[in-house]
Formats: C-alpha cells, sequence, structure tokens
C-alpha cells in the first residue's frame, strides 16, 4: 500500500467524505448533510484513509465497545479500491474493540468482497425515519 494512513475523522474531512458520497451516489448522504455530519461526529470509531494529504476512504462504525462494532459505511476512492485500504480501515477500526464481533451491510455488488474475507451473510432489515 503506496503511502496510505490511517487516522481519526476530523471536522475538517468532512468535505471531502461527502464529495466520495457523491462520486458513490449515496445521495441521501448528501441531502443530509447536517445529520451526516452529526453522525460522523457521534460515530466511534470514525476513521478516514489518506493517500498524503487525500482523503481516498473512510469508515464510520457504532460500537458497544464490548460485543458488536457495527460498520455503518465503508467506503473507498474508486481509483484506491483493490489496494487493501478497506481492509486496513476494518483492521484498525477493530483493533480498537479487540473483542467485539464485526457486522456490516453489503450490496449486491460488495458482498462477495466480504464473503472472500471470511464474513458470513445474515438477514437484515432497513426502514428510513421518513417511512415510520
Amino acid at each position: 500500500m503506496k503511502t496510505i494512513q490511517v487516522r481519526t475523522f476530523q471536522e475538517s474531512d468532512f468535505e471531502a467524505v461527502q464529495q466520495l458520497n457523491q462520486k458513490e451516489g449515496w445521495t441521501s448522504l448528501i441531502e443530509k448533510g447536517q445529520d451526516t455530519m452529526c453522525s460522523w461526529l457521534n460515530s466511534e470509531p470514525a476513521l478516514v484513509a489518506t493517500d498524503g494529504d487525500e482523503v481516498v476512504g473512510y469508515l464510520r462504525g457504532l460500537t458497544d465497545g464490548n460485543i458488536t462494532l457495527y460498520i455503518c459505511e465503508l467506503l473507498i476512492k474508486e481509483s484506491h479500491r483493490n489496494q487493501g485500504i478497506g481492509d486496513k480501515l476494518i483492521q484498525v477500526a477493530h483493533e480498537c474493540y479487540p473483542s467485539t464481533r464485526v457486522e456490516m451491510l453489503a450490496t449486491n455488488d460488495s458482498g462477495g468482497y466480504y464473503e472472500k474475507r471470511g464474513y458470513r451473510a445474515f438477514a437484515g432489515f432497513r426502514k428510513a425515519a421518513e417511512e415510520m
């Protein structure tokens, strides 16, 4: 891995995170910008991967610190994929809470990525706040 570093998210990273979301087509995170920022400030772990000064990926998670580490979002800039950056972000997040199990949702496109790394599929459901 080139000069990739993983560090804790800082408020100054938010614009770069939102640019990654935009390029990925994750419009709800863009449209709810204020809420998205609040989610970052209240999430642990909240990590970014950098290549020099450029944010090239991120992981936002939630944990109880003991049993479960839930990965809410994991995104790597397209030009930096297949370089182990996602694996590194997950590794660093899990090192912060080594006794937890790691859980995450996947899309049809990303499911194979996780299966190749030993994750088991599990059923889940989602309902947006506006659907309540």
